[in-house]
């Protein structure tokens, strides 16, 4: 109301009075009728008069002849005496609101109190009742299809947006439902399906607050053929995206009517109601679990697949008739979705309905739309092919259900999933192809035994029906007729069906290894047997990506934008087929060419983002699953023949460029399909493979879309990155064999073992060193590599990059290995020096030790003999007399010895007395009194002593 205040009070003068507003734009009305539009989003004030033919409000010589035209007949309808008179304006005022904007917004500044008043307090002249709801209808139709200025009000959205404000006029309209003339209720339900159509939010709540609107509504589809269609249109665009609408028609007995109008219309033979009658069946269906559960519960499925169900003339298939089949086909997809992603039972109920519907023999109609019936049109094939393929997604039971389907008449029965793969590699429309290829794709996931019953059968023919045209492998098991595909293409000079073919084979060999090692077993004969003996599968495979590049169409024309897909798909089942398989890895790597190949692929610059890129993912794949350890052919060499052909930097920029093209980016785990209105039916039925090629084309194949589905990107990103991480480890460390030992290491003449040790030693830790700088660096170069992937280098660095960079870094990677190779000849060096240094020293000093031993036994031995010689000597002398003297001498020296140690112990023990004295006498004793007789007793006990050794 701010911005209505404002202008009101800046347009005051001219009388102006607001009564539209709507968001940030006001329209205002004069006494005369005349509109003034104000648009603040413009931040100048737009000053614009709405009268006949959008006049300016500066052109002040233009009149207001049809205003004036317009209130003048509103005044006769209101203020009329004679009846025919208010009747023939009320005719003259509908023509104008149909013919002319200008009448339509005049209308709108003030028609519509008096028309509402005529439906209030006329109802009883059915005459002026119609006129007044066909002047309403024409009110709220647009006039032509000319676009005005985008900030242009209009009119038409203008006036249902007046008329739908007030409950209370929608409330009146659903009343007249009841009138008993025909046209009445026609035109009311016209009129009420223009609101909807202008004011959808608006109208459904108003609708809702309305006591039995939506049984006033729901009791109209019983009406003559006329009401009844017009209800159920209206019906269909009140329940699109209204929920709550949605409860109430089901609990009104949508589900039973809508069948009963499509039994009594023909069923898929019947025209536009039936397609509306399935529009709302779909509009109750899409968002709501509870409302699939109640028509599975009451209704069952029947009805529903016997409007599927072939009539009369099959190989007859009217527009309309193919739109209703879209629509059936539509409805099933809505049941196997089984809900909204948020709906916590949406997983059961989606069970619940596919094995309802399988049981329901549902197959059965739709492998007669999608593969037997040869008249049905590709879009309806196209879906049917879809349905079964979601039909079968993740259900152990409905697969075993197609993996037995049988298709056809007695005694020419064949697998039903052998009729799919004939329509997969024959079709023209590539539509069709993706559609079969979705079947298969669903069937193989998480499906490893069907993908191992489907490998089984893969035995090649005799080269008699190798060379067979397609139309004679009605007796092939289906993977005799896949290898049958993988080779025909070859000699039409046309690979396109060979990339058909290799598609199905990814699906059947994903994620099962004991399917890639069968399939790896599988060996082509030589399409001419002076070629030489024969060639494995994967090889052929290779030798179909070279010939992609070159080839030709069907018509013999050079087709490399219009099949951009079949590198894409080859290359794709390869990345599959090495994908943790090592012995695949080893077999692509046999033929020395495939590697040479792949990185003029990688490295080519006329090839799409995505033929680079996933040749990339191709060649990381050689490095993280090589297992071998042959020269040429292991981890270090690929990433060696990279480092040289490509450049890491170049390399590595190849994923960022698939990783950023719209195929990367577009890639979503789940697409909903479009729903089928009015608007969109007919172009769905008329879908061909050039029908989308203007829009597709814009941006990429649709078929690529259909290669990088959301689980291939996601495991392209999780394969890169451990790409990434192996292709630094390999570059950062060194090759573990050596077989050079540099000639300065060996020992100099004349050089001891000692000085050849330290030598060699000073020399070890220098060249450590070194190594370390340089495997420090060469590391901290490969992990900036892949983490970049040369992300912020310009087209001038990345070309350096080629040139002395390359030369740098080659200089470096040899310097490396020639390093790394003395480094460990320095090391066993040392360490057999080390151990012979340990050995001597370990000898030398068990040497010694037994020499000093011996020196020492000498010595010991010289003095001994040394002594006995001079006695020896002093015994011939004679000489006892003197050798008495002496040892009377030594006997008195040693008597001396004992009497000076005998006095030194007498004087200790005399201290000892004379202390013990000191301290008797502080005790108070009498210390001569205890002496007494303590010597005469020493004395009679040595006299004692002297008499008996006397006697002896």
């Amino acid at each position: 109301m701010d911005l209505v205040a404002k202008y009101q009070v800046f347009f005051g003068f001219l009388k102006w009075v607001p009564f539209y507003f709507m968001e940030n734009v006001v329209w205002m009305v004069d006494t005369r009728g005349c509109g003034l539009v104000v648009n603040e989003s413009t931040i100048k004030c737009e000053v614009q008069i709405l009268g006949v033919v959008g006049r300016v409000f500066r052109n002040e010589n233009s009149g207001s002849s049809e205003d004036s035209y317009v209130e003048r007949l509103l005044d006769r309808i209101s203020n009329g005496v004679l009846a025919e008179d208010r009747r023939a304006a009320m005719l003259e005022l509908q023509s104008v609101v149909s013919e002319s904007r200008a009448g339509q917004m005049a209308f709108g500044a003030m028609g519509f109190p008096v028309i509402l008043s005529v439906l209030k307090e006329e109802r009883d002249d059915f005459e002026m009742v119609r006129g007044a709801l066909e002047t309403l209808v024409g009110a709220l139709s647009p006039i032509g299809h000319a676009k005005g200025p985008a900030n242009e009000v209009q009119p038409t959205l203008m006036n249902s947006d007046l008329l739908s404000r007030e409950v209370d006029n929608i409330s009146l309209l659903l009343s007249l439902l009841s009138e008993e003339d025909f046209y009445v209720r026609y035109y009311t339900l016209q009129l009420l399906t223009a609101l909807l159509t202008n004011s959808p939010q608006r109208l459904q709540e108003a609708i809702l607050s309305i006591p039995r609107g939506i049984t006033r509504l729901m009791d109209m589809l019983m009406e003559r053929e006329v009401i009844r269609n017009e209800a159920l249109l209206l019906l269909t665009y009140l329940t699109r995206e209204a929920e709550e609408i949605q409860k109430i028609v089901v609990f009104e007995g949508a589900f039973e009517k809508i069948f009963s109008i499509i039994k009594e219309e023909g069923g898929s033979e019947g025209g536009v109601v039936v397609q509306d009658c399935l529009e709302l069946l779909n509009n109750l269906l899409r968002n709501s679990a509870s409302n699939q559960v109640l028509l599975r519960e009451t209704m069952g499925f029947d009805q529903l697949l016997s409007v599927l169900k072939l009539r009369g003339t099959t190989y007859k298939f009217t527009q309309e008739k193919t739109i209703n089949l879209l629509s059936v086909l539509e409805t099933i997809n809505l049941l196997i979705i089984g809900g909204p992603e948020t709906d916590p039972g949406r997983d059961s109920n989606k069970l619940t309905n596919k094995t309802v519907l399988v049981q329901k023999k549902v197959l059965d109609h739709l492998f007669m739309l999608g593969v037997e019936s040869q008249w049905a049109p590709v879009p309806v094939r196209c879906a049917a092919l879809h349905c079964i393929g979601d039909l079968i997604a993740n259900h152990p039971k409905n697969l075993e259900e197609l993996a037995s389907k049988r298709l056809g008449e007695e005694p020419d029965l064949e697998p039903a999933l052998n009729s799919v793969l004939r329509i997969l590699l024959r079709t023209s429309s590539k539509q069709e192809f993706m559609a079969a290829d979705y079947l298969f794709k669903n069937f193989c996931q998480q499906n490893p035994d069907g993908q191992t019953m489907l490998a089984s059968t893969l035995i090649l023919q005799p080269q008699s029906m190798i060379h067979a045209p397609v139309e004679e492998d009605i007796n092939m098991s289906f993977g005799s007729m896949l290898l049958h595909g993988l080779t025909t293409g070859e000699n039409e000079g046309d690979v396109e069906t060979c990339s058909r073919a290799a598609s199905v084979l990814s699906h059947v060999i994903k994620g099962n290894n004991q399917c890639k090692e069968k399939v790896l077993q599988i060996e082509l004969e030589a399409p001419t047997p002076i070629l030489g003996r024969a060639e494995p599968l994967l090889h052929r495979m290779v030798k179909y990506l070279a010939l992609a590049s070159s080839m030709k169409s069907k018509d013999g024309k050079s087709s490399t934008s219009e099949n951009v897909f079949v590198q894409p798909i080859i290359l794709k089942l390869l990345i599959i087929w090495l994908s943790d398989c090592p012995n695949a890895v080893q077999c692509f790597l046999d033929s020395r060419p495939h590697l040479t190949y792949l990185l003029e692929l990688v490295s080519n610059p006329t090839t799409t983002v995505s033929v680079r890129g996933l040749a990339a993912v191709l060649l990381g794949e050689c490095v993280i699953y090589n297992k071998s350890n042959a020269s040429g052919r292991d981890a270090y060499s690929i990433v060696d023949a990279i480092s040289q052909k490509v450049g890491f930097t170049s390399y590595f920029l190849k994923f960022d460029e698939m990783q950023k093209s719209s195929l990367f980016t577009s890639a979503k785990p789940f697409l909903p399909r479009k729903s089928l209105t009015r608007s969109s039916a007919a172009s769905m039925a008329e879908i061909e493979d050039g029908a989308n090629e203007s829009s597709d084309q814009k941006n990429e194949h649709p078929m690529l879309a259909s290669v990088f589905d959301s689980p291939f990107v996601y495991f392209l990103k999780r394969l890169e990155a451990d790409i990434r991480e192996k292709m630094v480890e390999a570059y950062s460390s060194p090759k573990s064999q050596v077989t050079v030992v540099p000639a300065e290491l060996e020992q100099r003449s004349g050089e001891n073992d000692v000085d050849y040790i330290k030598r060699l030693k000073t020399f070890v830790e220098k060249q450590c060193h070194e190594i370390q700088d340089l495997l420090s660096r060469n590391a901290t170069l490969a992990e900036d590599l892949a983490r970049t992937g040369g992300n912020n280098s310009s087209p001038l660095e990345r070309k350096v990059s080629g040139g002395s960079d390359r030369v740098q870094l080659e200089t470096l990677r040899r310097d490396l290995q020639e390093a790394s190779q003395r480094i460990e000849t320095l090391k066993a060096d040392k360490a057999k020096a080390e151990s012979e240094a340990a050995t001597y020293k370990n000898l030398a000093g068990k040497t010694e030790s037994d020499l000093k031993s011996l020196s020492d036994a000498y010595n010991s031995l010289e003095q001994a003999n040394f002594r006995l010689e001079k006695e020896v000597e002093a015994l011939k002398s004679g000489d006892i007399e003197a050798l008495k003297e002496e040892a009377r001498e030594e006997a008195l020296k040693e008597s001396e010895a004992e009497l000076s140690d005998l006095l030194v112990c007498l004087g200790q023990e005399q201290s000892k007395v004379e202390k013990l004295s000191t301290r008797l006498r502080e005790l108070g004793e009498d210390v001569d009194t205890l002496l007494e007789g303590i010597g005469d007793d020493a004395g009679a006990d040595d006299a004692d002593e002297d008499e008996e050794e006397e006697e002896d």
